[in-house]
């Protein structure tokens, strides 16, 4: 394997420091040629990661190049601004808190932290995790402490040429260790072309598809060349080890499964679901107002910004409405309100915790319809009917026991043409990966519900209709990325 490190000037690192390749960012620009034939992997040390700098374009230009590179510009332009990266400080945070005790009860105003190592094993929880986050090779952390509590005041890069000595030192260190890492285990390899991690969680009650299921499709990759590999919240580590990565329990980008995708794309990895979808897809405000500038036909809305835009949605709405909590899964956050009183109960409770709520006028229908859209392209259809005497196709029970409707399974061709149009339209205004969309068809027309980035797909089920060749489509997607030239 061929390691390449860019610096901003030539003196920056010494090159008996490491064994690797060190050359300067201007010339790396200069001449593209420079590597044709080979991956290496890129580790940009520029004094200046700014939009536009020749720091931001030699990792610009190392994705053109198909060599994989830290930081990306992704991570170049998340950690610009805070608010930017303000989301994943809260676990940050949780993680940086639970290294007091170690400390002796008090952080210093400044880590550093380098390939995700800390400068102690106190701090290794909190690196990885920063690591995990944003894939940098040395990052600079400032706390502000309490009595109690740590929060971060800034994440930073820390360029060469402001480190100390001693910083230095250990960055080689550091350098060291991360490349010295097998990139890939080689044992037990089976001779397949790729192998695609899984991401299952065995436990989960309603999961996007069932072990047997993803089985099932192991035994057709398989044919195409392809080894499944199932893989846990456990192994983000071992991420790097595969080829791409099918995300196969449900998604939220508060969770693991939002950091295993944006891992995946700072390796250069096709993944389903990315990170992109996912921040599009779980926030139905979004998707309303996604729709609704597309002209992708949605059913009559009113947006909730306080208890004094009640009234507006009862008049425009009328009764009963449905209420959503913009961030929500499985018909989860999702309340039918009969009258006024209701209505305002039901939204004065949620307001507590989100700024915002959609209603949406009440379209009552025997079943949805679900639409599988792959890389633009329609993949299956079925109804989900509802559940036994209500009103969704999920009905979460008191008791804690979730009632499922009924599915029927349709071929493309018997599935009405406006259906799949719909949904295909708005399929691509998410992006390029797989989508469940989900419509309700009345006298009226379509009106497009919700678009899934994480659909339920099982064998018996959604591929009822196209058969195996939902599984040779889906096996294709992948392949498709990981043959294109240049990569």
């Amino acid at each position: 394997m061929t390691w390449v490190i860019l610096t901003g000037r030539q003196n920056d690192l010494d090159q008996v420091a490491t064994p690797h390749k060190i050359i300067t960012n201007r010339d790396y620009l200069a001449h593209p040629a420079l590597f044709r034939g080979q991956r290496p992997k890129v580790i940009n040390l520029s004094n200046n990661y700014g939009y536009q700098s020749r720091g931001y374009y030699a990792s610009l230009l190392a994705g053109s190049r198909g060599h994989k590179v830290i930081p990306t510009v992704e991570t170049m332009i998340d950690l610009s601004e805070r608010k930017l990266y303000e989301h994943a400080l809260p676990e940050l945070e949780l993680a940086l808190n639970k290294c007091r005790k170690d400390l002796g009860g008090a952080f210093p105003q400044k880590v550093c932290i380098f390939f995700g190592i800390g400068p102690s094993k106190i701090w290794d929880r909190f690196a990885k995790l920063l690591f995990d986050w944003f894939r940098a090779p040395a990052l600079e952390v400032h706390i502000k402490d309490s009595a109690e509590w740590a929060s971060i005041r800034k994440i930073g890069f820390l360029p060469l040429a402001r480190m100390t000595e001693d910083e230095e030192t250990f960055f080689l260190q550091c350098l060291e260790t991360y490349t010295n890492r097998e990139w890939r285990d080689t044992k037990g390899r089976t001779p397949a072309r790729y192998t695609f991690a899984t991401l299952v969680d065995p436990h989960e009650e309603l999961p996007p598809s069932e072990i047997s299921s993803l089985r099932y499709w192991a035994r057709i990759a398989e044919k195409m060349g392809v080894e499944i590999e199932p893989i846990t919240r456990k192994d983000l580590a071992r991420l790097a080890n595969y080829d791409a990565l099918f995300i196969r329990e449900t998604t939220s980008i508060s969770n693991h499964t939002y950091r295993f995708a944006r891992r995946a794309q700072q390796e250069g990895m096709p993944v389903i679901d990315d990170p992109l979808s996912m921040i599009r897809c779980t926030n139905k405000v979004y998707l309303n107002e996604l729709m609704t500038y597309n002209k992708v036909p949605v059913p009559p809305t009113v947006m909730i910004a306080g208890t004094s835009d009640l009234e507006v949605a009862a008049q425009t709405l009328g009764f009963p409405l449905v209420l959503k909590i913009p961030d929500s899964s499985f018909s989860r956050g999702v309340k039918k309100c009969e009258n006024l009183e209701e209505l305002k109960q039901l939204a004065t409770e949620w307001l507590e915790d989100s700024d915002l709520l959609i209603a949406q006028k009440f379209i009552p229908t025997e079943y949805d319809w679900r639409v599988g859209v792959l890389g633009g392209q329609p993949l299956f259809a079925v109804h989900y009917l509802m559940a036994k005497k209500h009103w969704q196709i999920v009905n979460h029970k008191a008791n804690g026991k979730p009632d499922q409707g009924g599915i029927k399974t349709f071929t493309l061709k018997e599935t009405p043409s406006h259906v799949v149009e719909t949904a295909v339209k708005a399929a691509r205004c998410i992006g390029d990966g797989l989508y469940g969309v989900d419509l309700k068809e009345t006298k009226d027309g379509v009106f497009v519900i919700e678009v899934n980035d994480n659909p339920n797909l099982d064998h018996g089920w959604e591929d009822s209709g196209e058969k195996d060749e939902v599984w040779v489509r889906l096996t294709q997607w992948f392949l498709e990325r990981l043959d294109r030239p240049g990569r």
